[in-house]
C-alpha cells in the first residue's frame, strides 16, 4: 500500500485520528530527523519508514491520509550519539511514542534493546547497530471516544473521603469475578458490593499506566508486580486489558462512579522505565536524552533522586506539558478522579533542591481541569532535602508517615508515645495548619503497599523477604511490627486473640483520627503476605488477596468503624483542634483527660509511664453555625492495663454512651449514667452523647 505524508499540525502532539487520516506529532529539541514506522496487525513486519516532514518550534509532525484506528506504529530518531554530551539518538532502536495511548505489550529483553553494546568495556560510549523492532512492543493509534451516558464524578469532599489502596491483580485475582486480574474484574458486582457494604469512598489503584519489568527480575523468574517503571503516560497497562481495548478501563470508571466510588490514581512522573545511562533505549532517552531527564554536571551521568537510575526533567517546558497532557487525559478521556504522586518531592526540584512553588505545582494549581480533582502526594524521596511531609502547597494532600509510625510506635508501648499520638490523631496540626491548608490534609494511614500489611504488622517482629531473592536486604528493616510473642502464623488462642485485638486498636485508631483515613486492601480481610514487607516483585499469592478466607469478624467490624465515622462529622472536620474556645458556646474544640476525671497536666504529659490517652472531642473553634452538627465526642485510646475512667460531665439531660469497644467489638451501645467508664487492657472505646431516658 502506498502512503503518503502531509504538512500535518504541531499543537496535537501524540496520534491523532481525524476521521479520514492520522496526525503525528512528536517533540524532540536535539533531533535531526524523525522517522515514522508503521507496522503490519501482528506488528512483526515494518510496512513503511516516513519522514516526518516539517518541525514547528521542537515539535516534528506529519499526517498520513488513510490511517485508522488500530494502525501500530513507532518512531526512528536521528541526531548525535554522544554520551558525554547528553545525547544518545540511535535511529537502529524503535521508540515508544511518549503520548500512545495503547501500547501493545511489553518489551522483551534482549541486547537489541540497548543503544550500547552491553559486552563492550566502555559500555555506554560505544554505539549498538542492531536493530531493536521486533523485540519492542508497538504503539495503537486509538480514538479514545466512550459513550459515558449520564456518567458524574461523585466529588467526595475529602472530610468525607475513605480512601481504598488497592492492586489491581491482587484485589481480584481469587475473587471469582469474570475476568480476573483486570479492569473488567474491577468493575464487577463482586468488588463493587465489597466496597460499597464496607463504605469506602475512593480506590486509589497501585499504576497502571503501561510499565516495564526490569530485566534482572525477569532473569529472576519474578515480576514488576507494582508498577513503578512507566514506559508510556498516557497508556493503560496492557496487562490489565483482557480484551486488548481501552473501553475496558473507561467501562471500570463508569461501574465505580455509578456506586459513588471515586477511583484515583498512582503515578510515577518522577522517573521512567529507562534506568540510568546503563538502561536500555526504549523510548525518552532515544527521543531527547537531553531534554527529557535531569543529567549530571558530567552529562554522561543522570541525576538519581529517586533510587531507581534517573529523574525526569519537569524543568524543560515540554518534559512539563506531557506531563500535564496525561494528567488531564486521565481525567477529561478517562474520567479519573484524582491522582497520587510517587515520590513528589522529586517533581518540585532544580538544582537548589525542594521548591513549594515549583513550576509544576502552579502548572496544577491554575489548571481548571487539575485543581477540581483530588491531588495526593507522597512527600519524599531519596535526594538531599527530600523529606518533605507538611511542605506541599494547597490543594494537595499528604501520605503522612508520622500517623502510621506514630500509632504502631503507641500501641507497641515504645518510649512516651502517647504525647505523639496526641499529634496525630488531632490532624497532625505541626505539619499542616499552615497556609490555609486544612486539616484533612493529612492522609493518615497504618499500612500500605510498601511495608508489612495489618496482619503482618501483628505477627512479625521482622522482615521475611528471602521470596524476593535479595538475600532479604531489601524493604524496610525499622517497622515498630510486634509478633505477640510468636514469630509468624499461630495457632494459640491467646496469640490469635491478642493479634485480632491488636489489628482492631489499629484500625479503630486510624478511623477515629481527625485527617483523610486510606486503608489497604485485604486489611479487613484477614490478608497476610507471610512476612514479606516490599512484595514488589510477587505477582502470586503472596500479594494476591485470597477471597476463600477472610476473617469475616475483622470485616464487620471495619464496616462498623467506618459508618460510625460517616455518622459523627466531629471526626471529619476541615479545621484543627488546638483547645481554643468556641464563639458559640464558650468551650474549648478538644480536652484532654485523665482518667481520674481532671485535666491532663504538663506533669501527665512527661509520665513516661502514660500508655493512654482520654481526648473529649468536639466541633472545632471556627466552624461556622451551619456546620455545628455534634457537641462531642469521648475516645480512650489505652495501650495498657485495664483502667477505669472517670468520664467528663455530660450536658444538661444527656449521658455519655460507649458505641465503639474494640475488646468486646459485638457489643451493643452502653450508656454509662454513673460517669464511670471501664476500660479493658489494651482497647480503643469512643462514646457519643444521648438524651437521658
Amino acid at each position: 500500500m502506498s502512503l503518503t505524508i502531509e504538512r500535518g499540525r504541531h499543537d496535537r502532539i501524540g496520534a491523532t485520528f481525524d476521521g479520514d487520516g492520522v496526525n503525528f506529532a512528536l517533540f524532540s529539541e536535539h533531533a535531526e530527523a524523525v522517522e515514522l514506522c508503521l507496522f503490519t496487525p501482528d506488528g512483526m513486519r515494518e510496512t513503511h519508514r516516513l519522514r516526518l516532514p516539517e518541525r514547528t518550534g521542537w515539535v516534528w509532525h506529519g499526517r498520513v491520509p488513510g490511517l485508522c484506528p488500530g494502525q501500530l506504529y513507532g518512531y526512528r530518531v536521528h541526531g548525535p550519539y554522544a554520551p558525554e554530551e547528553g545525547h544518545r539518538f540511535n535511529p537502529n532502536k524503535l521508540l515508544i511514542d511518549p503520548y500512545a495511548k495503547r501500547i501493545t505489550g511489553h518489551p522483551r529483553w534482549s541486547d537489541a534493546l540497548f543503544g550500547y553494546n552491553p559486552g563492550a568495556k566502555t559500555l555506554d560510549l560505544t554505539y549498538s547497530n542492531r536493530d531493536s523492532a521486533r523485540f519492542m512492543p508497538k504503539c495503537v493509534v486509538e480514538d479514545p471516544s466512550f459513550f459515558w451516558g449520564n456518567d458524574r464524578p461523585p466529588v467526595v469532599p475529602a472530610g468525607d473521603s475513605v480512601i481504598y489502596e488497592a492492586h489491581v491483580k491482587g484485589l481480584t485475582q481469587l475473587s471469582g469475578a469474570p475476568h480476573a486480574g483486570t479492569f473488567l474484574a474491577l468493575a464487577s458486582d463482586r468488588i463493587i458490593d465489597h466496597l460499597l457494604d464496607l463504605g469506602i469512598t475512593a480506590i486509589e489503584l497501585l499504576p497502571v499506566q503501561a510499565f516495564l519489568t526490569d530485566r534482572w527480575l525477569v532473569e529472576k523468574k519474578l515480576t514488576n508486580y507494582w508498577g513503578y517503571q512507566t514506559l508510556g503516560f498516557f497508556a493503560p497497562e496492557p496487562r490489565y486489558l483482557s480484551q486488548g481495548q481501552l473501553y475496558e478501563f473507561q467501562h471500570m470508571v463508569a461501574r465505580l462512579h455509578s456506586a459513588g466510588i471515586e477511583v484515583i490514581l498512582d503515578v510515577v512522573y518522577n522517573h521512567t522505565c529507562e534506568g540510568s545511562e546503563l538502561g536500555p533505549t526504549l523510548s525518552f532517552r532515544g527521543i531527547d536524552n537531553r531534554s527529557y531527564y535531569r543529567l549530571a554536571p558530567y552529562p554522561r551521568h543522570y541525576i538519581n533522586d529517586t533510587g531507581c537510575g534517573n529523574t525526569l526533567n519537569l524543568e524543560h517546558p515540554m518534559v512539563l506539558r506531557m506531563v500535564m497532557d496525561s494528567l488531564r487525559y486521565w481525567v477529561e478521556v478517562m474520567h479519573v478522579d484524582g491522582f497520587r504522586f510517587d515520590l513528589a518531592s522529586t517533581l518540585a526540584r532544580d538544582d537548589d533542591g525542594f521548591q513549594p512553588n515549583a513550576a509544576f505545582f502552579s502548572a496544577i494549581r491554575q489548571d481548571p481541569v487539575l485543581n477540581r480533582v483530588k491531588l495526593i502526594a507522597e512527600p519524599w524521596d531519596i535526594g538531599p532535602g527530600g523529606y518533605q511531609l507538611g511542605a506541599f502547597p494547597h490543594p494537595f494532600l499528604e501520605w503522612n508517615d508520622k500517623f502510621r509510625d506514630g500509632v504502631r510506635r503507641f500501641w507497641r508501648r515504645d518510649y512516651r508515645p502517647a504525647p505523639e499520638l496526641a499529634a496525630r490523631i488531632t490532624g497532625s496540626a505541626i505539619q499542616f495548619d499552615h497556609s490555609g491548608r486544612a486539616a484533612t490534609s493529612s492522609v493518615n494511614f497504618i499500612t500500605a503497599h510498601d511495608g508489612f500489611n495489618l496482619m503482618d504488622l501483628v505477627s512479625y517482629a521482622r522482615k521475611h523477604n528471602d521470596a524476593n531473592g535479595e538475600g532479604n536486604r531489601d524493604g524496610h528493616s525499622e517497622n515498630h511490627s510486634d509478633n505477640m510473642g510468636h514469630e509468624g502464623p499461630s495457632d494459640d488462642p491467646q496469640i490469635v486473640q491478642a493479634r485480632a485485638l491488636r489489628r482492631r486498636n489499629l484500625m479503630a485508631t486510624l478511623l477515629l483520627s481527625q485527617g483523610t483515613p486510606m486503608l489497604l486492601a485485604g486489611d479487613e480481610l484477614g490478608h497476610s503476605q507471610q512476612g514479606n514487607n516490599n512484595a514488589y516483585c510477587q505477582d502470586n499469592p503472596i500479594s494476591w488477596i485470597d477471597w476463600s478466607d477472610i476473617d469475616q469478624d475483622m470485616l464487620a467490624f471495619t464496616r462498623r468503624l467506618i459508618a460510625f465515622r460517616r455518622n459523627h462529622p466531629i471526626l471529619r472536620q476541615k479545621r484543627f483542634l488546638h483547645a481554643r474556645a468556641r464563639e458559640t458556646d464558650g468551650k474549648a474544640d478538644v480536652l484532654w483527660w485523665h482518667a481520674d476525671g481532671r485535666r491532663m497536666t504538663a506533669a501527665d504529659w512527661e509520665d513516661p509511664a502514660l500508655c493512654w490517652l482520654c481526648v473529649e472531642m468536639r466541633t472545632a473553634s471556627g466552624t461556622p453555625v451551619y456546620d455545628d452538627l455534634e457537641y462531642a465526642l469521648f475516645l480512650v485510646f489505652n495501650a495498657g492495663p485495664a483502667m477505669t475512667v472517670t468520664l467528663p460531665p455530660a450536658p444538661e439531660g444527656q449521658v455519655w454512651s460507649r458505641r465503639i469497644d474494640t475488646a468486646h467489638p459485638e457489643s451493643p451501645a452502653t450508656r454509662l449514667g454513673d460517669g464511670r467508664l471501664a476500660v479493658s487492657a489494651h482497647s480503643v472505646s469512643a462514646l457519643v452523647l444521648e438524651g437521658r431516658r
